[in-house]
């Protein structure tokens, strides 16, 4: 990773002097329910300049290379996962602009209609930029699919299958459903892919769970021996990876949940987890 940063440029005829000019790289995780703290998992510093004074414009080409991102960017319901480089420049003086973004801002001074990425803390200017981290995972050299069955005593009995258990987010979930008895007035049944977002341990675990997507199979009553086809593109929802126990602070798991209701409005319903991963795209 190679970035270039924003100038430190001082008024005309003026100078700057500073304690240092630094650079980290972050990777962080927050917890919504905890707001104000931050866990990081990932810090990096490179040493962009020694104490001492700028007369001019002046930038500072900084590299990150070969650095570990274990964990894909996150923004979820109760829980943010980012990376980002925080620029730091420890300030003795204030006579300093700054270049962002394409508007002239004064320190810690400008319009409400400007970008605000540069802080005054204690003495010192901070800049955080986040950017994006995508891990990508080879297709599973084993893939098995999944079997499973439905049933009420005497009055109902499915049997249903999908082609695999794991899929990359572009996929397409195929399988089949089987009517072996049919006792009851099925009405109508869907498919929907389900997203459980699990965060924090023990008596503070939050659990948030969102339908992403909801699928009709089939609008009407089934006969035994009837088999309904399944063929749900993933491409159009907005998916994740699957995140299992990211650094002890959250997961992520999705779940295939097969619903059918009655003409009595009773629902019956199996739900069967999936793995999601992320798929190298060929260029």
């Amino acid at each position: 990773m190679q970035v270039m940063i924003f100038p430190v440029e001082p008024f005309q005829g003026k100078k700057v002097e500073h304690n240092g000019v630094k650079v980290e790289l972050l990777g962080q995780i927050e917890m919504y329910f905890d707001r104000g703290n931050f866990y990081d998992f990932t810090s990096l510093v490179r040493e962009l300049d020694v104490p001492g004074e700028i007369y001019e414009r002046k930038t500072y080409p900084f590299e990150f290379s070969t650095v570990e991102m274990p964990y894909e960017t996150y923004n979820g319901v109760n829980v943010r996962l980012s990376s980002s480089p925080c620029l730091l420049v420890r300030m003795l003086m204030k006579n300093l602009k700054m270049l962002a973004s394409g508007h002239l801002t004064i320190c810690w001074v400008c319009s409400e209609s400007d970008r605000k990425p540069w802080l005054w803390y204690g003495g010192s200017i901070i800049e955080y930029q986040d950017f994006v981290v995508r891990n990508y995972t080879p297709a599973p050299s084993i893939n098995n699919s999944i079997k499973m069955e439905v049933g009420i005593e005497d009055c109902l009995h499915i049997e249903f299958e999908y082609n695999k258990s794991k899929y990359h987010l572009k996929d397409v979930i195929i399988g089949k459903i089987y009517f072996l008895l049919v006792r009851i007035k099925i009405k109508n049944m869907d498919l929907e892919i389900r997203r459980r977002e699990s965060t924090g341990s023990g008596a503070n675990t939050h659990v948030e769970t969102e339908t992403l997507a909801k699928f009709e199979l089939m609008d009407g009553a089934p006969v035994r021996g009837e088999s309904i086809p399944i063929r749900l593109f993933l491409s159009p929802y907005e998916l994740t990876p699957t995140h299992r126990n990211i650094n002890n602070k959250f997961s992520v798991k999705y779940y295939l949940n097969l619903v059918l209701v009655d003409e009595e409005d009773r629902r019956y319903f199996k739900q069967q987890e999936i793995t999601i991963y992320r798929l190298q795209e060929n260029s």
